[in-house]
């Protein structure tokens, strides 16, 4: 058989955690290193969970994909939405194609992951599964066997964005814990020729845990509580990776790697706040602070634009024609567009910087556009102010996340770190739509028709 294609994917994580400050306290992936090539991997946009892994594992940009973010609108829909599905994906993730070629594959939790996708093996829900849901493990029946296996249910996801810390970290604990003994209990079923698990657990940890941390952080304050437990955490994550690394032969090809990077939250931009102050959003009274969009009362008839809030901003018009109160005329588009684009060149921060906002079309980002995308994609500050979605507030800018406590928000460099290939070394950066392909080609196959990315050479014997 050939050397099996091993991905243990780690959810946000960025160069200078893993290869740089806390790498002492990592000795199995720092041992990794020494044997394998590794460096930072540029994402895609938006940098985001969903379509980040998707785009890595197909190999097409996410307008190909019709993926936007975990929470899609329906183009001309006021409320509701979705969240995708592996039914989504316009173009099929490399373990579909070889399902189809007869490979053995197994695939533990990578999102778009709910339900579990059908497989020429086994897969996992990912951090988008109900607890329970019947659906989050293919074939269903070997949901039972995973579960005995473990000794309790299968976990997806924790609560993360709330004021107790304590609980939180014991359950991200448990949770990173539970998903590599997954990892491994998977792992031991049979031989296979593709395996990849996910661990959305490093995610949960920055987002909760970022400014005990790191001084840099608005909010860091030196010797508090929680300060020592990000090198507690990533000797617990190597500890555990380590265990899965044990299992796998010694002519293996490993890739470790992130969706996207990490970096300090410096706040909330309000954008639909400011778009009804700006006059582009109309609201038929004055709700109290954190109102969501569906609950304030929009006065669709006036409105032009409103947006989402997350770590960027969806930006949709109110079009004549396609949403059902729409008011803009299709062709106005571009010069409102530049109307909001000189606006916001103009807002500047608490501190008194530029905002440094970014507006693009779709057109501008993807080779295609599929599905239900944004109108505009706006980022801030390099993506350092997530974007509030709720209105009501006193002020443009929030020092907290509208949604929940939040210390970090995504960056555009993750890792990669690639072992059994005879590479070694810091290597250049590379990009995640490159991923797919390199995989392919390290099992002996052409890329799958319509990638859009290439083989990365440095990867490849």
């Amino acid at each position: 058989m050939a050397p099996p294609v091993v991905v243990l994917g780690l959810d946000s994580m960025p160069p200078g955690l893993l290869f740089e400050r806390f790498l002492g306290s990592m000795p199995h992936l720092r041992s990794l290193m020494e044997r394998g090539t590794w460096g930072s991997l540029r994402t895609c946009h938006p940098p985001i969970t969903i379509p980040a892994w998707a785009v890595m594992f197909s190999g097409v940009d996410p307008g190909t994909l019709g993926l936007y973010g975990i929470h899609h609108r329906k183009l001309g829909a006021y409320g509701g939405g979705y969240v995708p599905t592996p039914s989504h994906l316009r173009h099929p993730p490399l373990w579909s194609t070889l399902s189809r070629e007869g490979a053995r594959v197994a695939v533990v939790g990578m999102p778009p992951g709910y339900p579990a996708p059908p497989v020429n093996g086994l897969s996992t829900g990912d951090f988008l599964t109900p607890d329970g849901a019947a659906d989050s493990v293919y074939p269903p029946n070997l949901r039972a066997e995973l579960e005995k296996g473990l000794g309790e249910p299968l976990l997806f996801d924790v609560t993360f964005r709330r004021e107790d810390r304590k609980s939180t970290l014991r359950d991200i604990w448990h949770l990173t814990q539970q998903r590599w003994a997954l990892a491994r209990l998977v792992w031991k079923r049979e031989k296979w020729d593709f395996f990849a698990v996910h661990d959305i657990g490093p995610d949960r940890f920055h987002h909760a845990f970022w400014k005990y941390f790191n001084p840099e952080h608005p909010g860091y304050e030196k010797g508090n509580p929680f300060e020592a437990e990000a090198t507690r955490y990533y000797a617990m994550l190597d500890a555990e990776v380590g265990k899965m690394l044990a299992l796998l032969p010694p002519d293996a090809r490993i890739l470790v790697a992130s969706d996207h990077g990490t970096k300090s939250m410096e706040g909330c931009f309000a954008i639909n706040e400011w778009l009804r102050r700006e006059g582009f959003l109309s609201l038929s009274g004055s709700p109290p602070a954190g109102t969501p969009l569906e609950k304030a009362g929009v006065r669709w008839d006036r409105t032009r634009l409103w947006g989402t809030g997350g770590y960027y901003s969806r930006i949709f018009f109110n079009l004549r024609g396609r949403e059902v109160s729409g008011i803009l005329d299709p062709a106005q588009r571009a010069e409102v567009s530049e109307e909001l684009r000189q606006k916001l060149s103009t807002v500047r921060t608490p501190a008194g910087k530029s905002l440094g906002a970014e507006i693009f079309p779709p057109q501008k980002l993807y080779r295609e556009v599929q599905g239900d995308y944004p109108d505009l994609t706006a980022y801030f500050g390099n993506l350092a102010w997530r974007a509030a979605g709720t209105l009501g507030h006193s002020e443009l800018f929030l020092t907290e996340n509208d949604t929940g406590p939040d210390d970090a928000v995504h960056d555009w460099e993750g890792i990669y770190l690639l072992s059994g290939t005879g590479k070694s070394g810091k290597g250049p950066e590379q990009s995640i739509l490159d991923v797919a392909p390199t995989l392919l080609s390290l099992m002996g196959r052409a890329p799958t028709p319509g990638m859009q990315g290439k083989v990365i050479r440095e990867w490849v014997a």
